[in-house]
């Protein structure tokens, strides 16, 4: 069946874009504003787009025109945040987070969270998350009247201990990170425990396969 972008109601766009473009990375991001009051919400339209420089993107909506959530606002003022990676074993504190808690209520606290201070930008990070960038704002595009894409170059990354097996080579066993990642719907979330491995196929490989085939 074919769905029409052009015809269809924005709220149509989302249902169709979150049904399936699954699983999504879940950005748990916190930031400091100027009057240094912390903020953490989490963001599923994210992920890495480049390594040279480290980009990462997020995109932040809001409740009408103008308005990209407290979040955003933030970062237009300070430039700085930390994407926090979600693991099983904080999930729930995460979707507390999510609450649509009035501006000046501390959702880390409202979680029972803790923080770290971060080597480069003043907000902290999020002490039992596994994985936690450091982020600096590259660029910010404004897309229609209420959502704006947040392009942060990535200053520094912290892994859980447990997690890096060999730190000169910049190996981490990524299953040990237990993350999990946004699905369809208001609340179906994945683990990435689940996997299989499937090699990449050399060309060489790809021609003796079909020679043997014929």
């Amino acid at each position: 069946m074919l769905f029409d972008f052009e015809v269809l109601a924005p709220e149509n766009h989302y249902k169709l874009l979150v049904a399936t473009v699954v699983p999504r990375p879940i950005a748990w991001v916190v930031t400091q504003d100027i009057d240094g009051r912390l903020n953490a919400a989490p963001f599923s339209f994210f992920n890495a787009f480049s390594q040279d420089p480290p980009i990462v993107c997020i995109g932040i909506g809001g409740r009408g025109p103008g308005d990209v959530k407290d979040t955003g606002n933030i970062i237009r003022r300070t430039g700085e945040f930390v994407v926090n990676l979600v693991s099983e074993e904080v999930a729930e504190q995460m979707n507390i987070t999510a609450i649509d808690f009035p501006a000046h209520v501390d959702e880390l606290a409202q979680a029972g969270l803790t923080t770290e201070p971060c080597r480069h930008v003043r907000p902290p990070r999020i002490a039992e998350s596994p994985v936690s960038l450091e982020c600096r704002r590259y660029m910010t595009v404004e897309v229609g009247n209420d959502r704006a894409i947040v392009m942060g170059e990535v200053l520094a990354i912290h892994v859980r201990d447990d997690a890096v097996m060999d730190p000169a080579r910049c190996y981490i066993d990524t299953p040990a990170l237990k993350l999990i990642g946004r699905m369809h719907g208001r609340g179906w979330y994945a683990r990435t425990s689940d996997r299989f491995e499937m090699p990449r196929i050399a060309v060489d490989d790809w021609e003796m396969r079909k020679k043997a085939a014929e």
